[in-house]
C-alpha cells in the first residue's frame, strides 16, 4: 500500500506534507483517520485507522504479565496521536513524538507496506548508510529465494 522514500520538511507549526502518492491510497481506501505513534529505531509509525486496529489487536493479546509486554504496550500506545490530512495533505506532529524521533526540521518519510514511517534525515541516512551494505545478507537469513 506505501512503498517509496520521500524527502520534506517541518513547516512552523510542526506540520509535514504527507507524500501525493500516498494520499492517492488514502483516498482508494477510504482512510481518513490515521494513528501517530512511537515506532522503532528513533522513527514514526503511521497507520491508517484500519491498520491500526489490525496492530492494536494482536499487541493487546501479548500477555500482560510478561514485563516486556506490558512496557512494549505502554510506550507504544501512550505514543499515539489521533491525526487527520488538512486540506493541503498535512498532518500535524506532537512536540513529544518530534522529541522521540528527534525531528527538527528536515524529515524523510517511508512507505514501508502497511505503515508509513517518519524519520528525521539525520537518523535515516544513518540507518541507511549501517544497512545497506548488508541487505542481501539479511535477506539469504530471511528468505528462502528460489
Amino acid at each position: 500500500m506505501f512503498y517509496g522514500e520521500f524527502s520534506h520538511t517541518l513547516d512552523r507549526k510542526g506540520r509535514i506534507i504527507i507524500p501525493a502518492r500516498f494520499r492517492e491510497s488514502f483516498k482508494e481506501h477510504y482512510a481518513e483517520k490515521f494513528y501517530l505513534t512511537r515506532g522503532l529505531d528513533t522513527c514514526l509509525f503511521l497507520f491508517t485507522e484500519d491498520e491500526w486496529r489490525t496492530q492494536e489487536s494482536k499487541f493487546k493479546n501479548l500477555s500482560f504479565t510478561k514485563p516486556e509486554a506490558r512496557q512494549f504496550n505502554r510506550l507504544f500506545f501512550s505514543g499515539a496521536a489521533e491525526v487527520v490530512c488538512d486540506k493541503q495533505g498535512r498532518i500535524l506532529i506532537p512536540a513529544y513524538l518530534k522529541q522521540y524521533a528527534d525531528i527538527k526540521r528536515e524529515v524523510v518519510v517511508v512507505g514501508v507496506s502497511n505503515r508509513i514511517e517518519i524519520w528525521a534525515k539525520e537518523n535515516w541516512k544513518m540507518f541507511y548508510d549501517q544497512s545497506k551494505g548488508s541487505f542481501e545478507e539479511i535477506a539469504e537469513k530471511l528468505f528462502d529465494f528460489e
